[in-house]
């Protein structure tokens, strides 16, 4: 059986997915039934559960053949780090106790630096907690930059008429799709091909900096030229607050970002097939961003 943290997520709902399309056994582990709904009527076995309840999850771990291990994001805390924390004790200390032979984490590049990325520290500390247990193969999935976060792009291009970040607007990052991120996963949990404790990154289908992001929104919204322009922290941070984050998640978010513009925060192998997936950025805009676009446009 195959046990899937954050199942209802991103990533997690396409792992379960494909797993369940191949005929396996999948434990979806969610902290609401009723978002776990579409995966029991598809044939998930669902298991509701918090990833801090350490007793529940080791109950959920019990038997499992492979875990899929994530931690959600909870941009609303005001302990960002300390929920982190948390949540890899609890993750790690019930894989130890399930004695679970096999372990996909959702980490990211830059979670080979102990600190000043932001969120991607408690990635970090996260593999170094599973690289202590012994007897369970672990492979560290290092993704590269969420298309998803560039939603928030709609936003920006509704209430300033451009695209907008803390980002350069010259800086290359590989981005990926989180689809593609899920798909990765159920592979990698089908057919391991790693021993011991390794890292493997994934980069999406080409690396992209904000002003070529940007032009490729432009054209399928029907804003062509459209501009990004790279803000400073002081009109960032109100911004980002609005949009539903904590003043703690804000100040993680825009440490990432200068890690990232320094470079300090970057790939680390070189881009091959193997690190390389399917879905270009044009295809992600006109799948998801346009529509969001669109159903704003009318609701305005």
């Amino acid at each position: 059986m195959y046990v899937i943290t954050g199942a209802t997520g991103h990533t997690g709902s396409v792992a379960a997915r494909t797993l369940l399309s191949r005929g396996q056994k999948v434990r979806a582990i969610g902290r609401s039934a009723d978002r776990l709904q579409p995966l029991t009527s598809a044939g998930a076995e669902p298991f509701v559960a918090d990833v801090t309840d350490a007793k529940r999850l080791s109950e959920a771990f019990r038997g499992a053949q492979a875990v899929y291990a994530m931690i959600p994001p909870n941009i609303q805390s005001n302990d960002v780090r300390g929920y982190q924390e948390q949540v890899s004790d609890v993750i790690s200390s019930a894989i130890a106790n399930a004695k679970v032979p096999l372990v996909v984490l959702l980490s990211s590049i830059g979670a080979d630096k102990p600190d000043k990325t932001g969120p991607v520290v408690g990635l970090h500390n996260f593999e170094q907690k599973l690289n202590r247990i012994d007897g369970t193969n672990v492979l560290h999935l290092r993704a590269g930059y969420f298309m998803e976060n560039t939603l928030a792009q709609v936003n920006a291009i509704k209430a300033v008429g451009k695209s907008a970040g803390p980002l350069r607007p010259d800086l290359k990052v590989p981005m990926i799709a989180t689809q593609d991120i899920g798909t990765a996963v159920a592979e990698f949990l089908l057919h391991p091909k790693f021993q011991g404790k390794q890292t493997h990154e994934l980069l999406g289908q080409r690396d992209l900096n904000m002003t070529e992001a940007a032009a490729i929104i432009g054209k399928s919204i029907g804003k062509p030229g459209l501009e990004y322009v790279q803000l400073p922290d002081e009109q960032l941070r109100p911004a980002l607050i609005q949009f539903g984050m904590s003043q703690n998640m804000v100040g993680l978010l825009l440490e990432m970002a200068h890690a990232l513009n320094s470079g300090y925060m970057r790939a680390l192998e070189p881009r091959s097939p193997k690190n390389t997936t399917s879905t270009s950025y044009e295809q992600f805009v006109n799948e998801n961003f346009v529509p969001i676009f669109k159903q704003q446009s009318t609701a305005a």
